[in-house]
């Protein structure tokens, strides 16, 4: 019997080949997407999976905002008054150059660790002692590409390698590749106590926070973050006499980094959990959709089918033997597609991943849960997609089935139109979700920042009392406007001071963002001026601190005119300062977080960034001549710069993944259902072929017969219209409030989103009108 349906359903297949392309095609893509979509939410959800994960903690800062950072101090401090953790401290920088031999490197993930830190995270070693490889004082530990790139096939322990120019260090450990979903990715770790003897002041005091200082635990299994937290009001009373209503610690689970949006200064911008949901969501949509296809195209291959039912009926089968066959020829198309999307995955994953910037490959299809999940796809596509058609096309009766009767049934099935009306829907939800993702792009990356951010480079100054030489080179240079040292561009926020001001009553340390800046750099980034004056070159013997603020600090002083600023005094870590500007508020991080208290102030020995103005013409001639100037000055490093306008838009590569992704599988969705509504016009002017001719007799134009294909499905999608538009509204509104600054979702998304859909549809259907209005009408009266 099983042999038998077989046999039937490879029939049925090649008769109507056709339609079996559609339905595997549309299959194809929809499982292909589904599972490359799958392994993506997967790798986002999983971060951070260590072993211990769910006992492993980040000691963090709350006291305006929610800091990721905290001073060096917390950590010993912590293990003297909470004995039963095993605390951590790390020090990460974005980049470090590494010199091996005489060949020099610049590295991305760098970071000074201290020995307890493979005691609380653990990866996969090659080589080495995870207990004692970051004892000694200039010990490092490479990934096994670092170790491959710096030594080949020798053996890397023991081995030199040389880091900023600053510590020879020998190669204690070799660990795997860090995977791609960690908060905490490094290549390179190196002791601490490689650096300890240089940290006195970040080590003793609270309010000494540099970018990068990181503090973990590990908790014993028997005690709670709650227990834990319950007790730091009284540690940070008992250390540094801070009251805990105004300074906080929140200890955060290490899950919740990924996803916690509070935190600034992450080395993994946080994004929220719900984008994620979201893209699954879009993913049970894609299936959704090609099993409505693979629905509406089945009901409508009824009418030919029909006689055969009736056949078997007649000879004796049972509603349940058709049902089995119709499942079966069902199962089958799904497992063609089934391998054909695998395939496709398998090509495609690759490239996703390099598009999203995530780790992501072939090999992930394998793993037992992703065979599972491919297992479950694979049920729930056939039992979607096939039972409807199963009992409808079983269901016939054999005398109606005998004389044809079934046609108006098909025709008139309102299911279907629900069908087409709910393909319709999910392609205008997922262009809403589309427009409103690229608007938001680009009003992170294009509306006002409060600075100018066109033609600007900045790159790293090695040593700041070489910058007076290195000014003079640049600005010999005619494709440089103008040039500026400081200890970073406004996109820069890596300096913290606390603040405080008795004149005003704020008697209690807050932290506060400052930067140093040179007499420059208020014009080379167009800084507005409110009031007063812009920094200027001091004295390095001045004592008197003189500073410019923002909008922000003067408006935390109560003070709403910027005039009214000027003269005020605050206190920057407990030594007073004199305001003699305000400028502008200007974003200084991703729009995820509102404007921030900012402080000005010139100090040279902090100009470790130059920033310069460059001549749009001649940009990359300019560039390689800066290399040359800066490589004679500073031989034994690295030159690597950065377009400000690229910086910024790195705040958002959790945003460019979604919105790559959102483009990428919003089409495979359009696509999906422009397949299923092509099949269902080919069906229908099959099933009209006569009528057209007898229209095209009386003298029916093309545009006509165009029109009659179209209305009713421009109905439909006008009733698409009418369901999509609040559940895209509703779903994008939640998403923006993920951010500080947003745009509004005006009615001009909605009505592009509807315009898209018609044309797209308008498009499908017109191609196949065209194609039977074209026939002579003399073909088309004999073809029944």
């Amino acid at each position: 019997m099983i042999k038998n349906y077989i046999i039937i359903a490879f029939r049925n297949i090649r008769r109507n080949l056709s339609y079996a392309f559609l339905n595997i095609f549309g299959l194809t893509l929809g499982i292909a997407s589904c599972l490359v979509i799958f392994l993506i939410v997967r790798n986002e959800l999983t971060y951070d999976n260590f072993a211990k994960a769910d006992r492993i903690c980040r000691v963090t800062l709350n006291a305006i905002d929610f800091n990721s950072n905290v001073s060096l101090a917390i950590a010993p401090a912590m293990r003297t008054d909470f004995p039963e953790l095993t605390v951590t401290q790390v020090m990460y920088s974005d980049e470090v150059m590494t010199k091996v031999n005489n060949n020099r490197f610049r590295e991305k993930g760098f970071a000074f660790a201290d020995e307890h830190f493979t005691n609380i995270f653990n990866y996969d070693w090659i080589a080495g002692d995870p207990k004692t490889a970051l004892n000694e004082p200039n010990s490092i530990v490479l990934t096994e590409t670092l170790a491959k790139k710096y030594f080949g096939d020798k053996n890397p322990m023991g081995q030199l390698v040389n880091v900023d120019n600053q510590i020879n260090t020998k190669v204690t450990g070799v660990i795997k590749d860090i995977p791609g979903n960690r908060s905490l990715p490094f290549s390179i770790l190196v002791s601490f106590e490689s650096i300890k003897s240089q940290l006195k002041n970040p080590m003793s005091q609270f309010w000494a926070i540099g970018g990068g200082f990181f503090t973990f635990i590990l908790l014993p299994p028997h005690e709670s973050i709650g227990q834990v937290q319950a007790r730091t009001p009284a540690f940070l009373h008992k250390n540094w006499g801070l009251n805990p209503k105004d300074v906080r610690l929140p200890i955060q689970p290490l899950k919740d980094i990924h996803f916690d949006q509070r935190y600034i200064n992450n080395v993994i911008t946080p994004t929220s959990k719900d984008t994620y949901y979201a893209l699954f969501g879009v993913a049970l949509l894609i299936i959704i959709t090609a099993c409505i296809n693979f629905i509406n195209l089945a009901t409508a291959q009824a009418i030919k089918r029909s006689k055969e039912v009736g056949v078997r009926k007649v000879l004796g089968a049972q509603r349940s033997q058709l049902i089995k066959q119709f499942l079966g020829e069902t199962t089958i198309l799904v497992m063609i597609a089934l391998i054909f999307g695998v395939g496709l995955a398998a090509v495609f994953l690759s490239q996703a991943g390099a598009w999203l910037n995530i780790k992501i490959d072939a090999g992930q299809l394998t793993q037992p849960i992703v065979m599972g999940w491919i297992a479950c796809l694979t049920v729930l596509v056939i039992l979607v997609a096939g039972l409807y058609p199963a009992f409808v096309l079983s269901g016939f009766q054999p005398v109606e089935s005998l004389k044809n009767k079934t046609g108006n049934f098909v025709r008139g099935f309102t299911l279907r139109k629900g069908l087409v009306v709910a393909q319709f829907a999910i392609s205008q939800i997922l262009i809403v979700g589309t427009l409103v993702v690229a608007h938001q792009m680009d009003f992170f990356e294009n509306q006002d920042l409060g600075f100018n951010k066109d033609a600007v480079v900045s790159f790293y100054v090695p040593d700041s009392t070489k910058g007076v030489v290195l000014k003079h080179e640049l600005l010999s240079n005619p494709g440089i406007k103008q040039v500026s040292f400081s200890s970073g561009a406004p996109s820069y926020n890596n300096n913290f001071t606390s603040l405080s001001a008795p004149d005003f009553g704020i008697t209690k340390d807050d932290v506060t963002e400052v930067k140093f800046i040179d007499e420059n750099y208020t014009d080379l980034f167009g800084l507005k001026m409110l009031a007063g004056q812009k920094i200027s070159k001091t004295n390095a013997k001045d004592t008197a601190q003189n500073v410019v603020v923002n909008e922000t600090l003067i408006h935390k002083l109560s003070i709403m005119d910027p005039r009214n600023a000027i003269g005020k005094h605050i206190k920057m870590n407990g030594q007073m300062a004199t305001i003699i500007g305000v400028v502008q508020d200007f974003q200084s991080e991703s729009k995820h977080k509102a404007r921030r208290a900012c402080i000005l102030e010139y100090q040279a020995n902090r100009f470790f960034m130059a920033s310069i103005k460059l001549q749009p013409a001649t940009m990359t001639k300019t560039i390689d001549q800066v290399n040359k100037a800066w490589s004679a000055l500073f031989p034994d490093n690295l030159f690597e710069y950065q377009f400000l306008d690229e910086h910024i838009a790195s705040f958002y590569t959790q945003e460019q993944k979604v919105y790559t992704a959102f483009k990428l599988f919003s089409f495979i969705a359009i696509l999906i259902g422009c397949l299923g509504l092509y099949g269902l016009i080919s069906f229908a002017a099959s099933q009209r072929t006569k009528e057209i001719g007898i229209r095209k007799v009386l003298g029916a134009s093309l545009a006509s017969i165009i029109g009659l294909f179209s209305k009713e499905f421009i109905l439909l999608i006008s009733v698409a219209f009418v369901v999509a538009a609040p559940v895209g509204y509703y779903a994008m509104h939640n998403w923006l409030q993920n951010y500080a600054y947003h745009i509004n979702i005006g009615a001009g998304i909605f009505i592009i989103a509807i315009a898209a859909s018609i044309i797209i549809a308008g498009i499908t259907i017109a191609y196949q009108a065209i194609k039977a209005a074209l026939v002579n009408p003399v073909k088309s009266l004999r073809s029944e």
